[in-house]
């Protein structure tokens, strides 16, 4: 294959629904790749797999992949990447191949892609020398370990190069850095050798470029009031050629736009160090890439230099933190905003004469520059803001007994209440992040094919 075509039709779980449908319908795709997965992400899903042993995995993807059948009929050629798999991966592989049956498709092989869930290890892991030191912080795992409820090492591309080996038409993954989905398939599509550090470096770059979906093409531009259509928006495509120069695009006739600002923005989203982007696959120069506007919502990406790859996987834990729980009230007319951090201020006090104690509470004014603070001045008190009051805690009865304290204040506080018809607000545990990292070598990453 002289260029092989990659479509992300999807940036997080909870993305647009229809967007897998149009790209793959109308992108000329080889492989059509879903990203599901964040920190955030994983923490749901071992509470559903918690529940059900069945589940822990992003459900929307059997939904999308059940409406893509009747294209993947009509186009016997296109794959599909997902880290959909999320906690429970082979349950997800599972399902994709019985919905592919019932669509008379049971020719199109799945393949499951496991080995990130480091949970069941994790106390092996401890006593033969592996800390799991937060990166942050610099403490040892120790410290948390009877809260933690999830730990999922970022596999590479390796894995999914092996899956399509297979011959799988559907690859579902669990943890697999975002840019490895798109990686994949280019090094198994061009063949390239995993010692070729700047072809390497140039999936990963496109497969970092596409993976949030439409933010690389007019999402959240700067200049977004230039930006076509946005109801329409198409997702992007990364066009790569067999030397490591590609193409960002989206389809023909969609919303969206594809410029050197879009792409300059996406490429800068989550890094830390631009001249040293760390994946499993790759460390990426980011400072060595040129951004060419060829034609018209089409950008050529030239030049991607690599370096060699660490000796660590990174490692995302959850640990449960405590309990939280926010709510929100509209105060309105003369001096809204006083009232309003009056009113909060009342309502925090009354907590704590109830006989509780909150370690954490924030409150806010929308409306008066509470979501930028000190950055956004409004130049005239606001006539109207949304109080929103947060709090958290280790003792739930102290949350659930501040969720109690919202609907007095539409009698028992300063005039001009009002939006106060949702009920009370939810009680909500708190998982908290603990970045690590663990040796390459004591991951074992393998490749299953499913079967019914």
């Amino acid at each position: 294959m002289k260029r092989v075509r990659i479509g992300n039709g999807c940036g997080f779980w909870g993305d647009n629904l229809g967007a897998p449908i149009r790209l793959a319908r109308d992108g000329r795709l080889d492989y059509l790749t879903l990203e599901y997965l964040a920190e955030l992400t994983m923490s749901i899903l071992v509470l559903l797999k918690q529940r059900d042993p069945q589940a822990g995995y992003a459900h929307d993807f059997l939904d999308v992949l059940a409406r893509l059948t009747p294209i993947l009929r009509e186009q016997p050629k296109l794959r599909i990447v997902t880290n959909a798999g999320g906690m429970n991966p082979l349950s997800c592989g599972q399902c994709a191949k019985a919905i592919l049956a019932d669509a008379g498709l049971s020719d199109r092989p799945v393949a499951i892609v496991s080995g990130d869930d480091l949970l069941p290890r994790l106390d092996e892991l401890l006593a033969s020398g592996n800390p799991l030191t937060n990166l942050d912080t610099g403490e040892p795992l120790a410290k948390i370990r009877d809260r933690v409820v999830s730990a999922n090492a970022y596999l590479g591309a390796r894995p999914v190069v092996d899956a399509l080996r297979l011959g799988a038409h559907v690859v579902v993954t669990g943890r697999v850095a975002d840019a490895s989905l798109a990686v994949g398939p280019a090094m198994f599509e061009h063949g390239w050798d995993w010692n070729d550090l700047n072809r390497l470096c140039a999936a990963t770059v496109a497969g970092h470029l596409i993976e949030c979906g439409a933010q690389a093409t007019g999402g959240l531009l700067c200049n977004w009031n230039e930006v076509p259509d946005l109801a329409k928006i198409g997702y992007p495509i990364a066009d790569i050629d067999a030397n490591g120069d590609f193409r960002i695009e989206k389809p023909a006739g969609t919303g969206g736009v594809v410029n050197i600002e879009s792409i300059s923005e996406q490429l800068l989203y989550e890094v830390g160090d631009p001249a040293a982007y760390l994946t499993p696959d790759v460390v990426a120069d980011f400072t060595t890439v040129r951004l060419k506007q060829s034609t018209r919502d089409v950008v050529e990406v030239l030049g991607s230099k690599g370096k060699p790859a660490t000796d660590s996987y990174k490692v995302s834990i959850a640990y449960r933190d405590g309990f939280a729980a926010s709510g929100m009230l509209v105060l309105l007319g003369p001096d809204a905003e006083i009232k309003a951090r009056h009113a909060g201020r009342v309502l925090l006090e009354r907590v704590k004469d109830a006989g509780f104690t909150l370690e954490h509470t924030l409150i806010e004014c929308l409306g008066a520059g509470a979501s930028v603070p000190g950055v956004v001045n409004a130049k005239a008190p606001p006539p109207e803001v949304v109080l929103r009051v947060a709090v958290r805690s280790a003792n739930r009865a102290a949350v659930e007994r501040f969720t109690k304290e919202f609907a007095p204040l539409v009698t028992a506080g300063p005039p001009g209440v009002t939006g106060y018809t949702t009920g009370r607000p939810q009680v909500r545990e708190v998982f908290a992040y603990w970045p690590s990292l663990v040796a390459k070598t004591v991951v074992d990453p393998h490749v299953m094919a499913t079967r019914l």
